[in-house]
């Protein structure tokens, strides 16, 4: 949205009063719809994460929370896992580093939508969890490559383009941050 709104701000017929670029009612719905879509998989992710920890009974029952000592890895990659990579899966399943890394990106990914805060880290790893999953059960049953996996990847990258933390979050405080005005790739 920010290069949506300074490629916008040069044209004279757009310029309010204060001579600062007028935000379109399209420009305006698409920053919403963006915040929408990055709340939405933003508790798509935290919503796995509480899931696997408690065992909610959604996709884990009670009896595999892995606060009560259940892996939240262990089930899917030691049984669902298809095609070239099973092996390399079926390896890891279980394995306590695996665990700790998948429950953390997920709680991660998920606060860091859900805040807008962190949205080009959010966006690169959640992705690479997602084409990751996306591997673990190729080739897709419905489709010959193409999956929920990849266009949620794609919608993370999208967010972070256009800056979706900033409507309905707090990205633009976390951007003005002096460690963020640093190190860009905070953002």
């Amino acid at each position: 949205m920010e290069a949506m709104t300074a490629a916008t701000h040069h044209n004279p017929t757009r310029e309010n009063v204060a001579g600062t670029a007028a935000e379109t009612t399209a420009e305006k719905a698409t920053r919403y719809v963006l915040a929408g879509l990055r709340l939405a998989l933003g508790w798509v992710f935290l919503w796995a994460f509480l899931d696997k920890l408690f065992g909610l009974g959604r996709a884990t029952p009670a009896k595999n929370a892995w606060i009560d000592g259940g892996s939240p890895t262990k089930g899917f990659l030691g049984n669902a896992v298809s095609g070239p990579f099973e092996g390399m899966y079926h390896n890891i399943a279980g394995a306590a580093w695996a665990d700790w890394l998948f429950m953390i990106g997920l709680a991660g990914i998920g606060i860091a939508l859900l805040l807008g805060v962190g949205m080009r880290i959010a966006a690169a790893a959640g992705s690479l969890l997602l084409v990751l999953m996306w591997t673990a059960v190729l080739p897709p049953e419905n489709n010959p490559f193409m999956d929920d996996h990849l266009i949620y990847a794609g919608v993370l990258v999208l967010l972070a383009l256009t800056a979706a933390g900033h409507t309905l979050g707090f990205g633009k405080f976390w951007s003005s941050l002096p460690i963020v005005q640093r190190l860009p790739w905070l953002k």
